[in-house]
């Protein structure tokens, strides 16, 4: 029997502040999770809603090496994307906040010093990869090499991202580090392990016993871990880029980012309510849910309740309804190769389409399964069924109104069969919402909705007011009354769903939102009461908005298809004895100039170390001169002079080819060096 309980505290996913959000993430975790939220708000509950912006981890670190900026550079400028991304989507989160804030960091190292105190960790040595010339511990995603399983030759350490399996950085063939291109060698490193195989019995027993009502992919996936045997899992990491581990030896580690990201839950809800967040986290008349994609099952349903169930004072998740993975026009989505559609983006693209996207990705939502996401399907569901059936009730409703009663609510007269049947359909509802929100069945839930706004249009086309207008008006009056009982219900059955839709609905009836209690009555509009003045609640999208989305699709495919079949082999090996012979520095770029009438060719000055120099370098098309200024580049030094548009150059500078995009990037020393600094 389920608790009755005071609040709810709804957590989603903390996206990672790397990229921006895209579609697949909006329908697995953040609009499921507003839906809910939005729902529990309209039925007068306590609901407090967290999120914020997951900023530690390798691939945050690797992305600031190759842009040659910070790692604090990458995360605010993609958490700021994101935080206004949401902002504009109209998501009703209580707090947005981050994991570089200074509550989380002082939480993160509070919990884990609490966990340490009490001997929760296991402390091991073992061996891991280093790299011998960057002089570093490699993490699993500096460690690139081909994968054993599909001989993709750009696998990580941890994962293969073209057949999607788990490794470790010990399983690839020909591993090199992602740093510096070295051969890594195994060398001991010292660590502390969260012992999750001695959580094993207390897990089995509350997911696989106590939460047989969860959603049965994320219980499978569960009972899986849990039948294949737990194993410690370390919490700390060789790293630069996060939370320092808070204990004495741990200089050059911090804390592991999945060990770090839940956290934030916690730290976000105290940044927000610092004397009352222990109510949200401790009181067992909170009930906790945890909205993620399929990919963190393992994190919030067996990991993060370890780490709570150790530090001993937090409640557990009551619920963890995770999502599979949406696909785009029959493809995976891939951020590394921009195949997504970018939220965004999407508001730039689509202004006022906030409803249309929510609509569409809960109507296909891969609520048990993946499913794909179209664009035609996208303006399918908009035309057929926002058009043609919610909006074209509405409409309808309302113009009549307005031609037959001047825009006032008529009197009902006498009820036939058929508005007996209507009004109980009408009556039945919340109830039929309620049970599919309540189970976070909300494609079901939004069809329930969908279903009332074919009610209405139903009861019109049985009814045809329009043919009784002349010899029953007393009739057509009582066929609107209950047209318009329903339109008012459209307000509340889909606020949770279209919120903006909702709110535009409700100042076409002169009305605020009802609660959620009034769904299913046919009293919300009285007699006499005043409609504004109707409008389309939403319009047609044309044939060439979509192909205009597609050809952008159909352009990043072609580019990535090309950056493959541009990335050049190896070329022959060469002896070691002409490699050396090579004189590689690093100089300053004191001043950068566009050589004139060459559309191709920058003039640099360098302060080389050694006096200075000019060099002329093809770099026009991918730079402008001033971003130049002040950089550190890397130059062949010993090649002999040559004339370029009567320009003596004295050397080459180094630049690499993006075969994603074709540009071309200096080659830069990850921090500052002496000019004239020899390279090795």
């Amino acid at each position: 029997m389920q608790k009755n309980y005071k609040r709810t505290l709804i957590t989603a996913a903390l996206p990672y502040a790397n990229g921006p959000v895209h579609i697949g993430h909006l329908a697995g975790v953040y609009i499921p999770a507003d839906i809910y939220a939005r729902y529990l708000r309209l039925k007068g509950q306590e609901v407090l809603f967290v999120c914020g912006s997951d900023e530690h981890g390798v691939p945050i670190a690797i992305r600031a090496q190759k842009e040659g900026v910070t790692p604090q550079d990458i995360v605010d400028r993609y958490h700021t994307i994101i935080r206004d991304s949401f902002a504009r989507f109209g998501m009703t989160f209580d707090i947005y906040s981050r994991t570089t804030s200074p509550t989380h960091r002082e939480h993160a190292s509070a919990f884990f010093r609490t966990l340490y105190d009490k001997g929760a960790f296991i402390e091991e040595e073992t061996e891991q990869y280093y790299d011998p010339e960057a002089r570093q511990f490699l993490a699993d995603r500096y460690i690139v090499g081909t994968c054993p399983r599909c001989q993709n030759e750009h696998a990580y350490g941890d994962q293969c991202e073209s057949c999607g399996s788990t490794l470790n950085p010990t399983d690839l063939i020909h591993p090199h580090s992602a740093i510096s291109g070295a051969t890594p060698i195994l060398k001991k490193t010292k660590h502390w392990y969260l012992p999750l195989d001695q959580y094993e019995p207390f897990l089995r027993e509350w997911i696989l016993e106590q939460h047989k009502e969860w959603k049965s992919n994320v219980y499978g996936q569960c009972r899986s871990w849990l039948d294949g045997g737990l194993q410690p899992r370390a919490v700390s990491r060789d790293l630069d880029w996060g939370i320092p581990v808070p204990v004495e030896g741990a200089e050059g580690k911090v804390l592991y980012v999945w060990f770090d990201a839940p956290i934030g839950y916690i730290s976000n809800t105290k940044e927000l309510l610092p004397d009352s967040w222990e109510t949200w986290w401790k009181d067992e008349d909170t009930r906790l849910l945890h909205f993620i994609g399929k990919d963190n099952i393992v994190f919030h349903c067996i990991v993060f309740p370890a780490m709570l169930r150790a530090e001993g004072s937090y409640i557990l998740p009551e619920n963890v309804p995770a999502n599979e993975f949406l696909n785009l026009e029959g493809n995976k989505i891939s951020t590394s190769r921009n195949w997504a559609v970018w939220l965004n983006e999407y508001l730039d693209e689509l202004p006022d389409k906030q409803d249309v996207l929510r609509y569409v990705l809960t109507a296909n939502a891969p609520e048990t399964k993946d499913n794909d996401f179209t664009w035609k399907d996208y303006q399918a569901r908009n035309n057929n069924e926002l058009v043609a059936v919610f909006g074209n009730f509405v409409n309808r409703a309302l113009v009549l109104t307005s031609k037959y009663f001047d825009g006032h609510v008529p009197a009902l007269g006498s009820l036939t069969d058929l508005d007996r049947e209507t009004l109980s359909e009408l009556s039945s509802v919340r109830g039929a919402i309620e049970r599919e929100l309540d189970s976070f069945h909300f494609r079901e839930a939004l069809k329930e909705a969908m279903n009332l706004a074919r009610l209405g249009n139903k009861y019109l086309a049985d009814t045809e007011p329009w043919k009784l207008a002349k010899t029953d008006l007393p009739r057509v009056a009582t066929i609107l009354n209950i047209s318009l009982q329903i339109t008012a219900n459209l307000t509340i059955a889909f606020a949770p769903f279209l919120p903006m839709s909702s709110e535009r609905l409700c100042q076409m009836l002169l009305i605020d939102l009802p609660s959620w209690d009034d769904l299913g009555r046919a009293d919300l509009l009285p007699v006499g009461h005043t409609l504004g003045e109707p409008h389309l609640l939403f319009e047609k999208i044309e044939d060439e908005v979509i192909e205009a989305q597609v050809q952008k699709l159909l352009e990043t495919k072609a580019q990535n298809e090309a950056a493959e079949a541009k990335t050049p082999p190896v070329a022959d090996p060469i002896a070691f004895e002409d490699f050396q012979k090579l004189d590689i520095r690093v100089g300053t770029v004191l001043e950068c100039t566009k050589v004139p009438k060459a559309d191709k060719l920058l003039q640099f000055r360098l302060d080389d170390g050694l006096g200075g120099r000019t060099i002329i370098s093809g770099l026009a098309e991918h730079y402008a001169p001033e971003e130049l200024v002040g950089k550190q580049v890397c130059f062949i030094a010993n090649l002999p002079p040559r004339k370029l548009r009567g320009i003596e150059s004295e050397g080459m500078i180094l630049s690499a080819l993006d075969a994603e995009t074709g540009r071309l990037r200096v080659i830069t020393p990850e921090q500052g060096v002496t000019p004239g600094s020899e390279v090795k």
